[in-house]
């Protein structure tokens, strides 16, 4: 499955630890990521990330054309919701593309955790359906 990983500054720790508890299910499927998120990802867990544009600089942007094209199983997208983004319409396309294309979506790392375990235990393989 394909999985969209994004981090606002402030979450970039959190799922770059979040990588590392579940490296052994994130390893299994083809992950994508903001530029910045990919690279840190990528140094503290040696997982193969694809990596797109910093998000700012159209990187949501290219994620938003895999999602509009199904190509996206599932996005973890941990947001700083106290601090205002100047691409926050990006955002809200990412997640509006996300509920059109019925694609799960995380903003948090509860939910993150949920989607992730219930990958593992075979949950989301509905998307494979989805996609013909």
């Amino acid at each position: 499955m394909n999985i969209g990983l994004v981090a606002h500054d402030a979450k970039k720790k959190l799922m770059q630890n979040f990588c590392v508890a579940y490296r052994g299910i994130l390893c299994k499927h083809e992950l994508y990521a903001t530029g910045t998120t990919g690279r840190l990802i990528e140094e503290m867990t040696n997982l193969s990330i694809h990596k797109y544009l910093a998000g700012h600089l159209g990187g949501l942007q290219q994620m938003g054309a895999q999602i509009e094209n199904n190509e996206m199983d599932m996005v973890i997208y941990l947001r700083d919701p106290l601090t205002p983004k100047a691409h926050e319409p990006d955002v809200n396309n990412v997640i509006r593309l996300c509920d059109v294309h019925n694609i799960p979506f995380a903003t948090n790392l509860a939910s993150a955790e949920l989607m992730i375990k219930a990958l593992d235990r075979g949950d989301l393989d509905w998307r494979e359906l989805y996609k013909r």
